[in-house]
C-alpha cells in the first residue's frame, strides 16, 4: 500500500448504521443490507474514521482509521448507537407491557377464560384507544421498517410484522365500530410485545457477537509515556508520532509498533499474532502496539501508528472481510427474499382458504397473521454475518487474517497446496550446519569466533548466520580491524593480531594457497561452503544452509490426515527440492521455477481438475497466489500487506495453514447449521401457522412470535459456539 498516496486521498466521514440492524456500520448512507432500512448518521464523535474514497466496499475494500485514538472514538461511538437503539426497543416494550394488562382485563375472551366480568360503558373505547396506542408506539419501528423495504424494493422481516399487526388492528378497529366478530387487540398487544422483546434480545445477541472486534481496539492505551528533551511526558495517544521515543513500563501496552532501543522484557502477543508465549523482546526487536509487556521495562522508538499501525490494518481487515458477502451468504439472502415472498402468499391463501371454510372472518384473519408473523426470515438474516462477524476475528486474533470470505470458505474443497520453499518452508535465512576444524591447530568454537570477528561488519546472509550461532553457543564476540569486503569471494580482517579470512571456495581461483578437501561430511547440493584461513592457512570449514521451519513437516502431516496433497515449488536446483520434499515426506516437488513460471505451474494443477491453495511470501510468489483457488501470503511479522492473497499467516507457521483449512470447515459447517435451522423452522412452524392440525392444535400469532424470536436466538448462540472452538 503506498500510504503517502493513501493520506493524501483521506478524507473524513459520518458513518452511518441501521437502527434495526445496529451490528451494521458503513461508511456513506445507503441501505441496510439486512432490511433495506434508510441507514442513520451514527453520533459526531464516530466521524473520526477516514475512507479512501478510490476504494469501494467490496471484497477488498479497506477502511481505514487515522490515529490510534480515532479508532476508539469511531468504535466507542458506534457502540453507544447501538446500544441506544437496543435500549429502545427495550423501554418501548416496558411501556406497552404495562398498558397490555388492562387490555387483557378488558378483553371478553380473555374474561370468558378466566370466568370473570369486567364490563362499563366505553370499556370498547378505552381497549381501542389502549390498543391504538400499543399499536402506533410499540408497532412504529416495524411500521417504518416496512415502509423503507417497501421504498427499497427489499420486502422481508419488517413488511411481514408491520401486515401482521396491522391487519390485527385495523380488523379490531372495525369491529369496535360495529363489524360483527371478535375483536384481537388482546393478540395484537401481546404479539407486539413479544415481537420487540424478541428484537431486543436478538439485538443483544448481534452486538455481543459482533462486539469482538471493538476489543481489538480495546488493546490500545489512551496515554502513553514518551520521552522529548531528555524528560518523560504523559501524552494522549491521539498526539504520538513517528520516530518519537516512548517506555513502556512492566505490565503496560505496547502504545504503538516499533523497535527496541533499550531493554529486555518477554511480551506478550498473543491477542494480535495468536502466539501463546509470551516473546522476548531486546535491542532492535520489533513490537506490536496493542501487545502486553511483561516485568521488564523497555524504551521504544515508534514506527507506526494510526493508519500504518500493525492493529489497525488487522482491523481493516476484519472490518473488510466482515463486510464481503460470499457465495454462502448470497445463497442465505436469496432464501430470504424467497422466504418473504412466500410467507405472504401463503397468509393470503390460508385468510381465503379459511374464510371459505370456517365463514369465520376473525379465525381466517388469526391464521393469516400467524403465519406472517411465525415465518418471518429473521433468523434467515442473522444466520451467516454472525458467523462471519465472529470468525473473522476470531480468526485475527490467532495469526490469520482474511481478506476473501469466500475463498476462506473454499478452504474445505482444497485437494493440493503448494509450497513456496524459501521463507515458507524454510526460514529463509542461512543458519550454520556445521563447522569443521581441518587440523588441531584451532578448535572449532575458535575457528567460529575467529569468523565472526571479521563477519561482524558483513551484512551478507553468510555474516548473519554465522552471528547467530556465535550468540546460540554464547560464545563471546572479539574485536577486529581493517574490515574488507571481496566481493563474490569473502570478508578479510585482523583479530587477535592475526590475519583472518572467512570466504567461498572463488577465493582460491586468486590465492596461491590451494583449495583444501571437502570432508564427506559436508552436502555441497545443499550447504554453503565457507573456509577460514588464518595466517594464509586454512584451518576450519563453516557450512550453513536454508533451516526448515520447526512446524513445516507438522503442516504436511496435517495436511496428509485431510487427504490434501502437499508439493514443494522453488527455483532451487532438483537435488536441494528433493532434499526437502523427502524430510517433510511431500507428495512431490517442482524445481528450477523462475518467479514468471510459478503462476503456470499453479494453473497446470488446476488444468488437471485440482482445487489448488498457493502458498508463499506475497511477493515473487504475487501473481501464483492470484492464480490459486486460495492464495496463502506468510505475513513475517508485522507485514501484513499482502494484497494478491486472500488469507495471510501473520506467525510465518506452516502448520497455520492445517489450522486455517480446519477453521474454515468449522466456519461453513456452522453457516450450513444455522441456514438448516432458519430454513427447517419455517419447514415445520409455517404448516402449523396455517392450521394443517386444526382443531387438534392452533398456534397463536403471540406463539408464532414467541418461536420465530427463538429461533433468532438460537442461531446466534450456535454461532457463538464458534468462540469456544479452539484454532
Amino acid at each position: 500500500m503506498n500510504h503517502a498516496h493513501h493520506n493524501q486521498s483521506n478524507q473524513r466521514t459520518q458513518m452511518f448504521t441501521c437502527p434495526m440492524h445496529p451490528e451494521v456500520l458503513k461508511p456513506a448512507p445507503g441501505k441496510c443490507p439486512k432490511c433495506g432500512v434508510d441507514l442513520v448518521p451514527v453520533e459526531t464523535a464516530a466521524s473520526n474514521v477516514v475512507v479512501n474514497p478510490e476504494h469501494d466496499h467490496t471484497e477488498h475494500a479497506h477502511h481505514t482509521i487515522n490515529t490510534d485514538e480515532e479508532i476508539h472514538k469511531g468504535h466507542s461511538a458506534h457502540d453507544k448507537h447501538a446500544g441506544h437503539h437496543t435500549h429502545d426497543f427495550l423501554k418501548r416494550f416496558w411501556i406497552c407491557l404495562v398498558l397490555t394488562i388492562p387490555v387483557l382485563l378488558l378483553s371478553h375472551m380473555i374474561q370468558q377464560w378466566i370466568g370473570f366480568e369486567l364490563k362499563f360503558p366505553g370499556d370498547k373505547y378505552v381497549l381501542l384507544t389502549l390498543g391504538s396506542v400499543i399499536y402506533f408506539y410499540g408497532g412504529w419501528p416495524f411500521l417504518t421498517g416496512m415502509i423503507s423495504e417497501i421504498r427499497n424494493k427489499a420486502i422481508g422481516m419488517m413488511t411481514l410484522v408491520a401486515l401482521a399487526i396491522s391487519v390485527a388492528f385495523i380488523y379490531s378497529v372495525a369491529v369496535v365500530f360495529g363489524l360483527p366478530g371478535m375483536d384481537f387487540f388482546w393478540e395484537l398487544a401481546t404479539l407486539i410485545d413479544i415481537m420487540l422483546l424478541g428484537h431486543w434480545l436478538e439485538m443483544r445477541s448481534t452486538m455481543a457477537a459482533s462486539r469482538a472486534l471493538e476489543s481489538l481496539v480495546a488493546l490500545l492505551p489512551s496515554k502513553v509515556h514518551v520521552e522529548r528533551s531528555g524528560e518523560v511526558h504523559d501524552i494522549d495517544l491521539k498526539n504520538l508520532k513517528s520516530n518519537d521515543i516512548i517506555l513502556i513500563k512492566p505490565g503496560e501496552k505496547v502504545a504503538a509498533d516499533g523497535v527496541v532501543l533499550e531493554g529486555n522484557s518477554y511480551v506478550n502477543e498473543s491477542m494480535l499474532t495468536g502466539e501463546s508465549a509470551p516473546v522476548k523482546k531486546e535491542k532492535d526487536a520489533k513490537v506490536i502496539g496493542g501487545a502486553v509487556n511483561g516485568d521488564g521495562s523497555l524504551r521504544v522508538k515508534v514506527t507506526g501508528t494510526g493508519s500504518d499501525s500493525y492493529l489497525n490494518k488487522v482491523i481493516n481487515l476484519v472490518q473488510s472481510a466482515q463486510d464481503a458477502k460470499s457465495t454462502t451468504q448470497n445463497l442465505a439472502d436469496k432464501v430470504a427474499k424467497s422466504l418473504t415472498i412466500i410467507s405472504i402468499i401463503v397468509g393470503v391463501a390460508t385468510f381465503i382458504y379459511w374464510y371459505n371454510v370456517e365463514k369465520d372472518l376473525s379465525f381466517a384473519l388469526e391464521r393469516m397473521v400467524t403465519v406472517m408473523v411465525t415465518s418471518c426470515p429473521h433468523a434467515l438474516g442473522v444466520a451467516i454475518p454472525l458467523v462471519v462477524a465472529i470468525s473473522t476475528t476470531l480468526s485475527a486474533t490467532h495469526g490469520l487474517l482474511i481478506r476473501n470470505r469466500t475463498a476462506f470458505e473454499n478452504a474445505k474443497k482444497l485437494t493440493t497446496i503448494i509450497f513456496d520453499k524459501t521463507g515458507t518452508l524454510t526460514k529463509g535465512s542461512h543458519e550454520v550446519q556445521q563447522v569443521i576444524a581441518l587440523d588441531n591447530s584451532f578448535p572449532a568454537d575458535e575457528i567460529l569466533q575467529y569468523a565472526a570477528a571479521i563477519q561482524q561488519n558483513s551484512e551478507h546472509h553468510i555474516a548473519h548466520g554465522v552471528m547467530r550461532k556465535l550468540k546460540e553457543k554464547n560464545l563471546p564476540l572479539w574485536k577486529s580491524e581493517n574490515f574488507k569486503y571481496i566481493q563474490g569471494v569473502g570478508v578479510t580482517g585482523i583479530a587477535n593480531d592475526k590475519s583472518v579470512v572467512a570466504a567461498g571456495p572463488n577465493y582460491f581461483k586468486q590465492s596461491p594457497v590451494s583449495l583444501p578437501a571437502i570432508p564427506e561430511t559436508v552436502d555441497q547440493d545443499v550447504e554453503t561452503v565457507n573456509f577460514v584461513l588464518i595466517d594464509d592457512k586454512p584451518v576450519g570449514i563453516i557450512t550453513l544452509a536454508d533451516s526448515i521451519r520447526e512446524t513445516s513437516a507438522e503442516a504436511v502431516n496435517g495436511l496428509k490426515q485431510m487427504h490434501i496433497k502437499s508439493f514443494l515449488l522453488t527455483g532451487d536446483n532438483e537435488k536441494i527440492a528433493a532434499a526437502v520434499a523427502n524430510k517433510l515426506g511431500m507428495d512431490g516437488y517442482l524445481a528450477n521455477v523462475l518467479p514468471h513460471e510459478k503462476q503456470i505451474k499453479v494453473k497446470e494443477f488446476q488444468n488437471k481438475g485440482e482445487i489448488v491453495a498457493m502458498t508463499g511470501d506475497g511477493v515473487n510468489d504475487a501473481p501464483a497466489l492470484a492464480q490459486a483457488d486460495v492464495g496463502i501470503a506468510v505475513g513475517s511479522g508485522t507485514e501484513v500487506a499482502a494484497e494478491t492473497a486472500d488469507i495471510i499467516l501473520v506467525n510465518s507457521k506452516p502448520k497455520d495453514v492445517v489450522q486455517m483449512i480446519s477453521f474454515g470447515k468449522a466456519t461453513y459447517k456452522k453457516m450450513i447449521q444455522n441456514l438448516a435451522w432458519a430454513v427447517g423452522y419455517n419447514v415445520i412452524a409455517i404448516p402449523l401457522a396455517a392450521g394443517v392440525l386444526y382443531p387438534y392444535f392452533t398456534l397463536s400469532p403471540a406463539m408464532g412470535a414467541v418461536l420465530m424470536s427463538l429461533s433468532t436466538v438460537i442461531v446466534a448462540i450456535n454461532a457463538s459456539l464458534l468462540k469456544v472452538r479452539k484454532i
